[in-house]
């Protein structure tokens, strides 16, 4: 379980921070609060609009430091791929972690204008400041570019399909020093194909890769 509580939380084990994030719920005029928790010595790419994340995150009403969302339990534990900038993650995600590296972790503390507004959401509250802790484990080029499309596309039939997949992410974790087992990289294709192959054909087409809907692709 990943809850607030020392002895039961993640995400200390993984180096955040100790101290509540529920110290107070601060008026931050539309924009996101951002402290560095941790920060790689060495840092060749920093995160930018378009950029494939990998990343876990935990989530935290401001008021009084409960936990409403954990990546480490959620879909048994994977941490989430999303492109960055493009809203599959909410605005104040979006923002606060631009210009990250790899290995960097961050503390968010996001307005509701930026969260999850005047409605609310599941344990989310109506205008309720949150809080996310982030680790941001990997950033890709892409994937939604003309050029990462043309390094997947092996057999360049325009489409790609789950074994381009699967080696474009091998080489990705390879690079950055963590390979995984096979099971690990079927879950992340079997979600990748499930949110982006929209005619069901075992393929991702060109169209269906590019979420821009112009020229990036």
């Amino acid at each position: 379980m990943c809850k607030f509580r020392e002895s039961m939380c993640l995400f200390v084990s993984a180096g955040f921070s100790l101290r509540p994030v529920w110290a107070a719920e601060e008026e931050l005029d539309g924009e996101v609060k951002t402290e560095v928790l941790f920060k790689p010595e060495q840092c060749s790419q920093r995160s930018k609009r378009g950029d494939l994340i990998n990343a876990h995150y935990d989530g935290y009403l401001a008021k009084d430091g409960s936990q409403f969302y954990c990546s480490r339990t959620d879909r048994d534990g994977q941490p989430q791929w999303f492109v960055l900038g493009v809203g599959q993650v909410i605005k104040g995600l979006d923002d606060g972690i631009m210009g990250m590296c790899p290995g960097e972790k961050r503390k968010l503390t996001i307005p509701s204008t930026l969260a999850f507004g005047e409605k609310g959401k599941g344990p989310v509250p109506p205008n309720a400041t949150v809080v996310f802790e982030v680790e941001v484990l990997s950033v890709s080029k892409g994937p939604r570019t003309m050029e990462a499309f043309g390094r997947m596309d092996l057999d360049k039939d325009k489409s790609l399909s789950k074994a381009e997949v699967k080696e474009y992410l091998k080489l990705e974790y390879e690079k950055g020093g963590k390979p995984r087992d096979d099971p690990f990289y079927e879950k992340l294709i079997d979600d990748i194909f499930y949110k982006n192959d929209d005619d069901r054909d075992g393929v991702i087409s060109a169209k269906e890769y590019n979420i821009y809907q112009h020229d990036e692709l």
